[in-house]
């Protein structure tokens, strides 16, 4: 699987980055919002940084807006992956962008009706949210596997990203039921290499050898 981080900040994405395992970014307006730095600006730099795909979102909701908005952002650098909504608007900007040949992610997808057409239209990435449905009560989880069957049994090429992944079980799990990509906040990532245990065998390791080397 490949590991995304959903964010606008250029320390933790160089922190990801360095650890070499980071294949991708995610953002949203909210996220460079945080950041205090114009938009498009901060897009080329995180572009800068990726070696794999940077998904930018769009803000409008017409298809003719959202177009507008697609071939500015597809301008800024060659790994941009357009970010639409996942609505009748979107899906015709969707078909202009395949047809532009404008790399487009998906997002907003809660059912597996919403992954199979914006798969059939030619997404490049479609991407359930996990956590969100799990707020509502909703197995997120499940809906990872039905996607992945549906795109199974059509030899689709649309990836599944993973998105709203709010812990490491979410992440292993996504894994297990054949998500293409996992996104998720620096903290989750952080935490996928956090274990006590770890933590308490180091300092041992640590103590032992410095009985044996009192110098060290």
């Amino acid at each position: 699987m490949k590991f995304f981080l959903d964010t606008a900040n250029l320390d933790q994405i160089r922190a990801a980055r360095d650890l070499g395992v980071l294949d991708g970014v995610t953002t949203n307006p909210s996220l460079v919002a945080k950041e205090g730095r114009e938009f498009r600006p901060l897009i080329t730099e995180i572009c800068s940084i990726v070696p794999g795909p940077v998904s930018a979102e769009v803000v409008s909701v017409t298809a003719d807006e959202m177009m507008k908005e697609a071939r500015e952002l597809a301008t800024l650098a060659p790994n941009v992956v357009v970010k639409l909504p996942t609505i009748p608007e979107g899906v015709k900007a969707l078909k202009r962008c395949v047809d532009e040949q404008i790399k487009v992610n998906m997002t907003l997808i809660f059912q597996p009706a919403q992954a199979l057409i914006v798969a059939k239209v030619g997404a490049t990435f479609c991407s359930p949210f996990l956590g969100r449905l799990d707020d509502i009560c909703h197995d997120g989880m499940a809906l990872i596997h039905e996607i992945r069957q549906i795109y199974d049994n059509y030899a689709f090429d649309c990836q599944v990203l993973a998105a709203s992944l709010r812990h490491p079980l979410h992440v292993v799990e996504a894994a297990k039921a054949g998500a293409d990509v996992g996104t998720m906040p620096y903290d989750v990532f952080r935490k996928l290499l956090d274990h006590p245990l770890t933590t308490i065998g180091l300092e041992r390791f640590l103590a032992d050898w410095k009985k044996l080397d009192p110098k060290r």
